[in-house]
């Protein structure tokens, strides 16, 4: 019996009018498949989604859960040989079952978007403890499961105890025209915190600030700045991904600041984005310009914090600053998915096996391990609506530096931070834990700062038993 396959090119054509992405491109390569750190969770792979969207089976595309569950990373659209956006058109499938009413295959991923967008619109930040409440009780209730509004419980009391969640929100919102240029001075960087450095990565925030100030620099926060609106947003609605990134980046501009450092690798592959899409999109640009109600003018160098220490400050004058020489301390730097991927928003030279923290724990005298999990996703989007998925991919990650004999792993993501950090009280099946150190963190140990620089009691797998045994504190 021979089976017939009708091929229609109406889903190929929907998803290239929405995302400029040509579906017949793709020959099947797998490299998209070979790559992606979900493909044991799809129902379908990458390159079997691509397939359907080539043959018009809107039926299997729109029902599959590969475009909810997909966290991301961009590994496929930074390895496509055609250079297809893989993960754009993921996303331009999500939004088409939403638009059609569709339901959605994760309903816990696309229940979180609701609530985080949401969150974000009242507030104009993300505020952690009112979502994570809203989740567990409206999952609960959806799915009625009581046991549901107690998730993550023994997590939210370790982050209470330090000191790691806002009881209450913040409140921001401005818009850029009534933002003034408070012409920074040569010493004040512009910074931008994103949601988590002033609430669950506050230890990113101290360390960060005290070791400007050991640099003789200054981080100035731009007034009235909001969420970036992270995967949610762009997953639901391309162009409030692109819009919210957009606003901050007019009320940094409009400050007078010339480059911003984003810590956060969300934020900063989000303002990176946004900026290349309004850059050679000059319809998008003008819809921009008319909503915020300012013409942005590209002024702004976007860095990531492991970019600007490595290159801005550089190795040289970090080392000068060192009082206490890491010597003996084996490490691996963690750059997970955002701060490198792909290359031509982010600019890295580097993107597979970057060594820009390398270099900065070098300079600070710790010994730097090789290691394959370098950008590996570590499931960050999927932290709460597919929680398993995460653990899963974050564990893997942990038992291989300590494989290589890693005495910590270092990063420079506070989303990264949280899976690695916070989350291994939950890996069942993880034999020991290992610390999980903020380069910026890092530098403060070794510049000699005091215990409320290095903020190493907020850390959930506490670094001190440690950093004593080696002693080096």
């Amino acid at each position: 019996m021979v089976m017939t396959v009708e091929i229609k090119a109406d889903l190929a054509r929907e998803i290239e009018k929405k995302t400029g992405q040509n579906a017949f491109l793709c020959y099947q390569c797998i490299r998209c498949t070979s790559g992606c750190p979900l493909t044991d969770f799809f129902d379908y792979t990458p390159n079997e989604i691509m397939r359907l969207v080539q043959i018009g089976d809107e039926d299997a595309a729109l029902n599959s859960k590969t475009p909810w569950l997909c966290a991301a990373c961009l590994t496929c659209t930074t390895r496509c040989p055609q250079g297809l956006d893989i993960a754009r058109i993921m996303e331009a499938l999500t939004q088409l079952a939403l638009e059609r009413g569709v339901e959605p295959k994760v309903p816990e991923v696309a229940l979180f978007n609701k609530v985080f967008l949401a969150d974000a619109k009242i507030f104009g930040r993300v505020y952690e403890l009112g979502l994570m409440g809203s989740m567990n009780l409206l999952t609960a209730v959806t799915s009625r499961e009581p046991k549901k509004l107690f998730e993550d419980m023994d997590l939210g009391l370790e982050m209470f105890k330090r000191a790691k969640i806002s009881l209450l929100p913040a409140f921001s919102r401005t818009r850029p025209e009534k933002v003034e240029n408070i012409h920074p001075t040569d010493r004040q960087i512009g910074y931008y915190p994103g949601c988590s450095l002033h609430s669950m990565a506050k230890e990113f925030h101290y360390s960060f600030s005290a070791v400007a100030a050991a640099l003789d620099l200054e981080l100035v926060e731009p007034k009235g700045w909001t969420c970036c609106g992270a995967s949610p947003a762009h997953q639901v609605d391309h162009y409030a991904g692109i819009r919210a990134p957009m606003v901050n980046l007019s009320i940094i501009e409009k400050s007078g600041f010339e480059e911003v450092v984003a810590p956060c690798a969300a934020c900063f592959n989000r303002f990176r984005s946004a900026a290349h899409e309004a850059r050679y999109d000059q319809e998008l640009k003008a819809r921009l310009d008319g909503d915020i109600g300012y013409s942005y003018q590209d002024t702004v160098n976007i860095r990531s914090i492991s970019e600007w220490l490595a290159n801005r400050i550089g190795v040289d004058e970090i080392k000068e600053k060192v009082t206490k020489p890491l010597r003996g301390l084996k490490l691996v730097s963690y750059y997970g998915c955002l701060l490198t991927r792909p290359p031509e928003i982010t600019g890295h030279p580097n993107h597979e096996y970057p060594m820009d923290m390398d270099w900065v724990c070098g300079a600070l005298g710790a010994e730097g391990l090789d290691w394959d999990d370098k950008t590996v996703c570590c499931g960050g989007s999927l932290a709460v609506p597919a929680k398993d998925v995460m653990l899963k991919l974050s564990q893997d990650i942990v038992e291989h530096a300590q494989a290589v004999g890693a005495d910590a792993i270092i990063v420079a993501c506070p989303l990264c931070h949280s899976n690695l950090d916070g989350r291994q009280m939950q890996m069942k099946t993880l034999e020991h834990q290992i610390p999980i150190i903020y380069i910026t963190q890092l530098m403060a140990l070794a510049f000699g700062l005091d215990d409320k620089a290095t903020a190493f009691k907020r850390n959930l797998v506490d670094p001190r038993p440690m950093l004593e045994e080696k002693g080096l504190l």
